[in-house]
């Protein structure tokens, strides 16, 4: 059976080879994780449609187009075999199996030097461990070069590039380096989109940011109150992003340029509220869409974020995932950033960020106080939302998270 790389969505045409997580020779399971694969979009894992032996014949970082056969599986090869359907080995060669066979292949052995202590002499991998290393020369366990395991290996189908010869268990692409101090390696194709659109985004639009600053002390305390009893009757804990989304819809719903789009020389203005949540993955960040999130409960917002964080970790993200979004949070605070400058996610025009939640000294009816404070910076596209909109807005939201009362009592 052929692994072909398969369509993850209509401006996807190729894909890099991350990461094989299964190697030439290993038993292979029906649904089992082989390898993973990169977009320009999203990383994920590519599943076994069904059991047998792998073979390779792409290595790991190459980029490949969309259908192309990266590997196959030798099904039904996952059971041992039965004596009459022992396979033929090369001439003075005892009989084998395919486990023995690459663990030879790994530590250097010339199998064609093992008794087999396996049903009619077969050659285990059992028998390959108990054997040592030795050195070049005549006698057991001698060391053998890459041209003899290939040759073992000769009923497996020829390799991806058979223009140049291909060692099964290739490494990774070595860095290239003019100096011995410098490492260099070519860009995923994920951190080359980034790349790209985070350009497009100063480029391309008219980009302010406003600040403000946020006292957390009711969030703070509504969260510790109630965060058992949501974890408890909903399997999440109440966070802060949930209050941000909640209080970013209702703003949204006030401002709404602030939730629309240009089109060519056209407003578009969206009645709805999807809100793309950014997370950093290893890849890179990305942003997932909450559909309809001025309709989701604190604890559906709380389930959607851990549920995308989930497949992240997975590489379970689905191109459907991150297509559309109207506005765009980002939580910063994470990381510890107490104040940056987030970039709009286009073709959206603003973005939310969030900060580290720090206490400090305020005035609070003419006295000092120690509040647990949090810094807010909206990023917008001056095109589309004046300057006025934009601080009012931020300013709406301040409140909202402030008096967080009336967001609990609609959702």
């Amino acid at each position: 059976m052929e692994i072909i790389v398969p369509s993850v969505g209509e401006s996807v045409v190729e894909a890099l080879i991350g990461k094989w997580l299964k190697k030439s020779g290993d038993r292979i399971v029906k649904d089992e994780n082989l390898c993973e694969l990169e977009t320009d979009k999203i990383t994920f894992a590519l599943q076994a449609d069904a059991s047998g032996i792998l073979t390779q014949l792409v290595p790991e970082g190459e980029t490949v187009k969309i259908g192309t056969v990266i590997g196959t599986i030798k099904e039904g090869a996952v059971e041992a075999p039965s004596p009459a359907a022992q396979p033929v080995q090369a001439e003075g060669q005892p009989h084998s199996s395919p486990s023995a066979r690459k663990l030879a292949a790994e530590k250097g052995i010339d199998i064609s030097t093992l008794s087999g202590s396996g049903n009619r002499g077969v050659v285990t991998a059992e028998d390959v461990g108990k054997t040592g290393l030795g050195a070049q020369g005549s006698g057991p366990g001698k060391a053998i070069s890459v041209e003899k395991v290939t040759s073992v290996r000769s009923e497996e189908p020829p390799p991806y590039n058979a223009a140049q010869p291909q060692v099964l268990l290739t490494p990774s692409p070595e860095p290239r380096a003019a100096n011995a101090r410098e490492r260099r390696i070519p860009m995923t194709p994920i951190r080359k989109r980034i790349a790209e659109r985070l350009l497009a985004a100063r480029q391309q639009t008219a980009m302010l940011t406003t600040f403000n600053e946020v006292d957390m002390s009711r969030v703070v305390e509504i969260r510790a109150r109630h965060k058992e009893q949501m974890k408890e009757r909903h399997g999440v804990a109440l966070g802060f992003m949930s209050f941000f989304v909640k209080s970013c819809c209702e703003a949204l719903r006030e401002f709404p340029a602030v939730n629309a789009r240009i089109d060519g020389s056209d407003i578009v203005y969206h009645d709805y509220y999807d809100i793309g949540i950014a997370i950093g993955g290893e890849k890179g960040l990305v942003v997932p869409v909450l559909r309809g999130a001025d309709r989701l409960h604190f604890w559906e917002i709380e389930k959607g974020i851990a549920d995308f964080g989930q497949k992240i970790k997975e590489n379970r993200l689905a191109i459907a995932d991150l297509e559309g979004g109207t506005f765009t949070i980002s939580n910063g605070g994470v990381y510890g950033s107490m104040l940056s400058t987030p970039i709009i996610n286009p073709p959206q025009s603003g973005v939310l960020g969030m900060h580290a939640i720090q206490d400090r000294a305020v005035v609070r009816n003419g006295e000092i106080v120690i509040r647990p404070m949090m810094y807010l910076a909206l990023s917008y596209d001056h095109r589309i939302i004046d300057g006025k909109e934009a601080v009012q807005f931020l300013k709406r939201v301040k409140e909202l998270v402030e008096e967080p009362e009336e967001l609990m009592l609609e959702g």
